[in-house]
């Protein structure tokens, strides 16, 4: 799934070498936690939530096999 959310988010920002991508697992949840540089911030979260509401379906979709929820967060630098 990591490899999946990078490639998604490093076509949309303007520095994609600064895409990080980190996993957390609990019992019952998968937390994939993105960050990014913070010029690219907007255009991860897109209009209205748009595109990061995109990038979480593609991935919950992707992982709909999986016996764990799947949640997929920004992080906030500032």
């Amino acid at each position: 799934m990591k490899p999946l959310i990078e490639t998604i988010v490093r076509a949309l920002v303007d520095y994609p070498d600064e895409v990080v991508v980190t996993e957390t697992a609990d019992e019952q949840t998968i937390t994939y936690t993105l960050s990014v540089h913070e010029e690219d911030i907007g255009k991860v979260i897109g209009k209205q939530g748009r595109t990061i509401h995109a990038i979480r379906t593609v991935v919950y979709a992707a992982a709909s096999d999986l016996p764990k929820r799947v949640i997929v967060q920004i992080n906030d630098k500032g």
